[in-house]
């Protein structure tokens, strides 16, 4: 098989480290390029299992002397912090898949679709804070977008040979998180230990509490409307326990195609990184009989308002989008340091919603800007305001 070059931005984290395990089985998958944010040692074994010339490690506190002694004997180009993320992005590839957490892979993205990059995206805040200005460099510069998230993965492999004017709507299915059934009263004093416990997927703990909240779904409805070009009312969420239906395409005569699988993120990598071609990997095969019952049920959004919150800020456009997940990071980063209970974070999210506005059309310096804004100011607003 013709070798495919691979950059692989955030080597280290939860899916970074699926992602080597696909490249692992796959022999014509050649990492190219591979970065990490401070987990030096990570990316020490990712260069010497897979001799990797280009990497970088992306946290400027980093000092560049301890990246020296700890990578510098490696036969390797090492780059630095922001600027060099964006570089080893627009490196000669065939793919790049973008693994970083959060916002920071924004600016990484659109210099690999710059440079007219196929990219896998496992980085959801990028199309949710920057869709439009996303989506309009890939199709000015030719680059495809293939969705890793799984959810967007089963979308996208259902529809294959389909039109988007076919769909009448979107499925989005969610596992309900750990505390799936539970009512407002039952959250009063959840743990950070409590909510990173999913109940069917290994993930970083920011996604797994986004999971509990039901965020990571909102986060996704946004993200499905710009991969997609579906309108916020077609696209719906189904809590589906079993983790084995990973969403669905219901199309205008009103069938319905789904994907199903293991609950393995190593298939939508491997999917991303060797489309359109399926070949065999490293994920288990799916015993349906031994699986037994598959159901579905409506989330609560009573319970879990921030769901609501992001169909409303995709309705609103603009920058609001970018509000909400700038405000979502930094909510559940005071959550996991024990410094903002379970049930306040939408509580925070609602009100950056209302506290902080930007007219005018998206660029990147304003949501920079914005961004930047709402994590120095947010929480001293949010604990000074009046009850």
């Amino acid at each position: 098989m013709k070798e495919k070059q691979v950059v692989l931005l955030g080597a280290t984290g939860s899916i970074g480290r699926q992602t080597l395990e696909v490249v692992r089985a796959h022999p014509h998958l050649k990492l190219v390029g591979a970065s990490a944010h401070r987990d030096l040692a990570g990316l020490r074994r990712a260069v010497l299992e897979h001799s990797i010339p280009w990497v970088c490690v992306s946290d400027p506190t980093v000092p560049r002397e301890n990246i020296q002694d700890f990578l510098g004997d490696l036969p390797c180009k090492i780059l630095y912090g922001k600027e060099g993320l964006k570089e080893l992005a627009a490196a000669p590839s065939d793919i790049v898949l973008t693994a970083v957490v959060g916002l920071s892979g924004l600016e990484a993205t659109l210099a690999a679709l710059e440079a007219g990059r196929d990219i896998a995206l496992a980085n959801k805040e990028t199309l949710v804070g920057a869709g439009a200005l996303v989506m309009a460099k890939a199709k000015a510069r030719g680059a495809s977008i293939r969705p890793v998230d799984s959810e967007h993965s089963a979308i996208f492999q259902a529809l294959q040979g389909s039109r988007v004017e076919d769909i009448e709507r979107l499925i989005l299915t969610a596992s309900g998180g750990p505390f799936r059934g539970k009512k407002t009263k039952d959250l009063q004093n959840v743990t950070p230990k409590e909510a990173l416990a999913h109940p069917q997927w290994t993930m970083g703990a920011k996604v797994s509490v986004d999971s509990a909240t039901l965020m990571n779904k909102g986060l996704e409805v946004i993200e499905a409307h710009w991969l997609f070009c579906v309108a916020p009312e077609r696209i719906a969420v189904h809590v589906h326990p079993q983790s084995i239906v990973h969403s669905a395409v219901e199309f205008c005569d009103h069938s319905i195609l789904a994907q199903l699988g293991t609950a393995d993120m190593r298939l939508p990598i491997q999917y991303a990184l060797n489309y359109p071609e399926r070949l065999p990997g490293p994920a288990k095969s799916l015993d349906l009989i031994a699986q037994g019952t598959l159901s579905f049920e409506a989330p609560d959004e009573s319970v879990f308002p921030c769901l609501p919150l992001a169909y409303e800020a995709l309705r609103l456009g603009g920058y609001t989008p970018l509000v909400l997940n700038t405000a979502d990071e930094v909510a559940v980063e005071l959550f996991l340091k024990e410094q903002l209970p379970f049930l306040k974070i939408p509580q925070m999210i609602e009100f950056a919603l209302g506290h902080f506005h930007r007219e005018g059309a998206l660029t990147l310096e304003g949501i920079l800007d914005l961004d930047e804004t709402i994590r120095r100011e947010l929480a001293r607003a949010f604990f000074e305001k009046k009850s």
